[in-house]
C-alpha cells in the first residue's frame, strides 16, 4: 500500500466512478482500475460494490475512506508546514462557502495584506464541506448552516434575521410581519435541497405541518429577488440583501413570525490541522471584515 495507491482510492471513492477518477487524476483508466483492485486484495476485503460497470463505495471503503483522506490531510498539512519554513514562500488559502459573493469583502483586504498568496475558492453545500475539510482541500468552510463534531473548531462571525422577499404587488406586500402558516398555498423561488436557504424554509414549514411550494429551485441564491421581482415566486433571504436592494428595489419585505428566522455564519477549520501564517491572516480578517455591519 502506497501514497499513490490512496490517493487512487480517495478519487475514485469521491465520484464513485473510474473514468471520471482517472480524468481527474490524469491517467489511463486501467491503471486506475489495476490499482484499486490491488488496493482490495492487500487490504482483503472489497472497498466497492460492482454491478456491471457502476461503482458504489460499500460501508468497508466508506470506513476505510475516513481513515486515507485524515492520513492525507496530515501529509499535505506536513509537506505545506515544511515548505512554509524551508523558504518562507507565500503559499496558499483554500475556502469552501455556499456563497462566493459573501466572501468578497474578505479577500480585497486579504489580497491587499498579502498580495502573492494564492487563494482558491469552492462552492460547496455544507456536506462537501465536511469532506473538503476532512481531506484536506481547504483551510476554512463559511457555513450558514450547523457543522459541527469533534474534528473541527468553530468560530461565530455573524447573526442575522432572514426576511421574505414578495413582488411589489403581491397580496402580502405592504404588511410587515406574516405567519408560516399563511404561506401554505404560496409559490417559493429557493435554492436547491442542501443549501441554507432551501434547509430553512422546510424546517419553518415542517415545524408547521406542511410544505413548500418550490417552483423555482437553484444555486443562484443571488437572482432569488430578481426572480421574485418578476412574480415567480416569493422567498426566503439574508437581511443583507434588504440593505444591498434598498428600499426601492425589485421586492418588498416582511418579517416572519418564527423564533429561528436567521442564519448564523460560522468560520470552521479542522482541530490539528496546520495552518499557515497566511491562513491565520485570513481568518483574523474574516472575523474583522466578514459582513461587520451584521447583529
Amino acid at each position: 500500500m502506497d501514497l499513490l495507491s490512496l490517493r487512487y482510492f480517495q478519487s475514485v471513492a469521491r465520484h464513485q466512478h473510474i473514468s471520471r477518477a482517472a480524468e481527474e487524476l490524469r491517467v489511463a483508466q486501467p491503471s486506475v482500475s489495476r490499482t484499486i483492485i490491488r488496493l482490495e486484495s492487500e487490504l482483503g476485503t472489497p472497498l466497492f460494490d460492482r454491478r456491471g460497470r457502476r461503482i458504489r463505495l460499500n460501508e468497508h471503503g466508506a470506513a476505510f475512506l475516513v481513515r486515507v483522506e485524515r492520513a492525507l490531510a496530515e501529509l499535505e498539512d506536513a509537506r505545506r508546514e515544511v515548505a512554509d519554513a524551508g523558504r518562507g514562500g507565500p503559499g496558499r488559502v483554500a475556502v469552501a462557502a455556499e456563497t462566493l459573493l459573501q466572501l468578497a469583502g474578505v479577500l480585497s483586504a486579504f489580497r491587499e495584506l498579502r498580495p502573492g498568496v494564492g487563494v482558491r475558492l469552492f462552492q460547496a453545500p455544507v456536506d462537501s464541506m465536511r469532506r473538503h475539510l476532512r481531506s484536506g482541500e481547504v483551510d476554512f468552510a463559511l457555513a450558514s448552516q450547523p457543522l459541527t463534531g469533534p474534528e473541527v473548531c468553530s468560530a461565530e462571525l455573524a447573526r442575522e434575521e432572514v426576511l421574505l422577499a414578495v413582488p411589489v404587488g403581491h397580496r402580502l406586500a405592504g404588511r410587515e410581519r406574516v405567519a408560516v402558516a399563511e404561506l401554505a398555498d404560496e409559490d417559493f423561488v429557493s435554492t436547491r435541497p442542501g443549501h441554507w436557504q432551501r434547509a430553512l424554509l422546510e424546517r419553518l414549514f415542517a415545524r408547521e405541518g406542511l410544505a413548500p411550494r418550490v417552483v423555482c429551485e437553484g444555486d443562484e441564491a443571488a437572482a432569488t429577488p430578481e426572480l421574485v421581482g418578476a412574480g415567480v415566486g416569493i422567498g426566503l433571504m439574508p437581511a443583507v440583501a434588504r440593505r444591498v436592494l434598498g428600499e426601492d428595489g425589485p421586492v418588498g419585505w416582511l418579517r416572519l413570525d418564527a423564533p429561528d428566522c436567521h442564519r448564523t455564519l460560522t468560520l470552521v477549520w479542522r482541530r490539528d490541522a496546520y495552518l499557515s501564517p497566511a491562513a491565520l491572516d485570513f481568518r483574523r480578517l474574516a472575523g474583522e471584515r466578514l459582513m461587520p455591519d451584521v447583529s
